[in-house]
C-alpha cells in the first residue's frame, strides 16, 4: 500500500481513491484536467501586490504587511508551505512589529489556485493565530472551497514527490 503522508489526517476512503488514481497513473491527468493554468505571480515584487490586493479585499482591518517573499528555503521538512511572522525591532524608543508572509518556492510553478489558498491561509493568521474553527471560516470567507483546495494541494505535493521531484525543488 502507498503510504500518502501528506493525506494521513483524510478518511481511508478517500486516501484509497487517490491511491487508486496513482496505481492506474492517472494522478497527473486529475491535477492538469482541475488545475491547467499556472500563474503569472513570478517576483516577491509581484506577490506583495497580490497579497496586499487579497487583503485589501477581505481584510481591510488587519495589521499591514511589511514584507512577502518566496522564500527557497521553506519547504515541507518543516511542514511549512507559507509562514507568518512579526519580528519585533526597536526603533527610537519604541518597540516595531514588521509582519511578514514567506511562501515557499514551490508555488511560483503552481496552479493559481493553490497560491491563492496559500497566501489566504497566512492572510488569515493576521486575524487569526490558531488553526481553529474561526480560523477555517475565515479562510472559507476569502477562498470559497478552501477545503477542497486544500485537499487538492496535498494531492498534488504527493504527486510531486512521486515523480521524483521533491516539494521543494522547483526547476523543471
Amino acid at each position: 500500500m502507498t503510504p500518502l503522508k501528506y493525506l494521513n489526517a483524510y478518511s481511508p476512503a478517500l486516501q484509497d481513491q487517490v491511491r487508486q488514481l496513482i496505481a492506474h497513473n492517472r494522478l497527473g491527468d486529475y491535477l492538469g484536467q482541475r488545475y491547467p493554468a499556472r500563474h503569472a505571480v513570478q517576483s516577491d515584487k509581484a506577490l506583495y501586490a497580490y497579497t496586499l490586493a487579497l487583503k485589501q479585499e477581505h481584510l481591510k482591518n488587519a495589521p499591514s504587511i511589511d514584507k512577502v517573499l518566496f522564500d527557497n528555503r521553506l519547504d515541507l521538512t518543516h511542514r511549512a508551505l507559507g509562514l507568518h511572522t512579526a519580528i519585533s525591532r526597536v526603533q527610537g524608543g519604541k518597540l516595531k512589529a514588521k509582519k511578514e508572509i514567506r511562501v515557499a518556492s514551490l508555488f511560483k510553478e503552481a496552479p493559481p489556485e493553490f497560491l491563492r489558498m496559500i497566501v489566504v491561509h497566512e492572510l488569515a493568521h493576521l486575524k487569526e493565530h490558531e488553526h481553529n474553527k474561526a480560523f477555517y471560516q475565515l479562510c472559507e470567507y476569502m477562498q470559497p472551497g478552501y477545503h477542497q483546495l486544500e485537499f487538492d494541494l496535498r494531492v498534488y505535493l504527493t504527486y510531486r514527490e512521486l515523480q521524483g521531484r521533491p516539494p521543494s525543488d522547483t526547476s523543471r
